[in-house]
């Protein structure tokens, strides 16, 4: 039943020329699928992709970010998503934050943008639009450490990732023969994508495709009284405010959602209401699917997902055959 989708996860992977594959679904709080090909590297003699492969996560780090955000929603660190945000942001530009809130920050739509001199300017206002940029991860990031005392990638050791059982996933600074290397350009050797630190500022947090699974499963099993099941659902419900323009994507902490089908959200039109998924420019994609009690992980180690400009096709076509593989389950 499954063969459909390994085929297309293949597909793209050969397309974008990925050297790397990994797919994970769980249903009902078990493993049905594991599938692995591929290697490390785009190098000679790499080590074959299995179950012990770490793969680079990319920018699906923030749906990790969003519940640190919403834990300190639900503990009082900050007063509500309507808060605006220069009551938390001194230093920043206040004049050019104006209205934004912490719901604009986390849900796509502040308006905010950066050059590459640092720069930051305002491309719409607040709420008028939505955007995926990189300073809002940034300045959530920032404000989340500060409040805390400590970065959240520590939070998240402390409070979730070792009550859970995850000993594979981590902020890596060196590579390890455990880690996947990523591919920039096809013709070029792919290389370990490593950070300076820890503290959650940078794309360099590694899991496996099997914990990946899991931090999804987290969040369909409503914390799995590990976290509180009010942070879950302030992250994975949409918060986004009402556009004008129907076509843009609905989000909660971060995560896209399925709320009503959107096209430009990156959730297929056949993916149940309530489904949320998060993926990164590096190929991962976490998909869970409330309906049919399904977390859905697949790897890749190629920068840029498959389809350039259209690329968004493509993800929807994943999350719709996902969709139509369990509608029949």
């Amino acid at each position: 039943m499954f063969q459909k989708l390994i085929s297309y996860v293949e597909h793209i992977k050969e397309r974008n020329h990925s050297s790397g594959a990994a797919l994970v679904i769980m249903k009902e709080n078990q493993i049905v699928l594991e599938h692995y090909s591929g290697y490390h590297s785009n190098t000679a003699h790499s080590r074959p992709i299995d179950e012990n492969t770490q793969f680079n996560i990319a920018s699906a780090r923030k749906s990790y970010l969003g519940l640190v955000i919403a834990y300190a929603l639900y503990e009082g660190k900050m007063n509500s998503l309507d808060d605006l945000a220069a009551e938390y942001f001194e230093n920043f530009n206040h004049e050019l934050l104006g209205k934004t809130t912490i719901r604009h920050l986390v849900t796509h739509c502040h308006g905010l943008h950066q050059r590459a001199d640092g720069t930051i300017f305002r491309e719409f206002e607040p709420g008028e639009g939505w955007a995926y940029r990189g300073i809002n991860v940034v300045m959530m990031t920032e404000l989340v450490n500060r409040l805390y005392g400590k970065s959240f990638p520590q939070l998240l050791e402390e409070g979730v990732f070792k009550p859970l059982g995850l000993k594979e996933t981590a902020w890596q600074t060196e590579p390890n023969e455990k880690m996947v290397q990523v591919i920039d350009d096809p013709n070029e050797p792919a290389s370990y994508t490593v950070g300076r630190t820890k503290d959650g500022m940078e794309s360099n947090l590694h899991t496996t495709a099997r914990e990946f699974a899991r931090w999804g499963n987290l969040h369909l099993n409503n914390g799995m009284k590990i976290v509180p099941e009010e942070v879950i659902q302030l992250a994975t419900q949409v918060q986004s405010l009402r556009y004008k323009n129907k076509d843009l994507p609905q989000n909660g902490l971060f995560w896209y959602v399925q709320g009503t089908p959107a096209l430009k959200s990156e959730l297929g039109e056949r993916v149940p209401k309530g489904s949320y998924q998060i993926l990164g420019i590096t190929g991962p994609t976490l998909l869970v699917i409330p309906e049919y009690n399904i977390v859905v992980a697949k790897m890749y180690n190629k920068r840029y997902n498959y389809g350039g400009s259209n690329y968004l096709h493509y993800l929807r076509e994943f999350s719709n055959i996902v969709a139509d593989t369990f509608r029949r389950f």
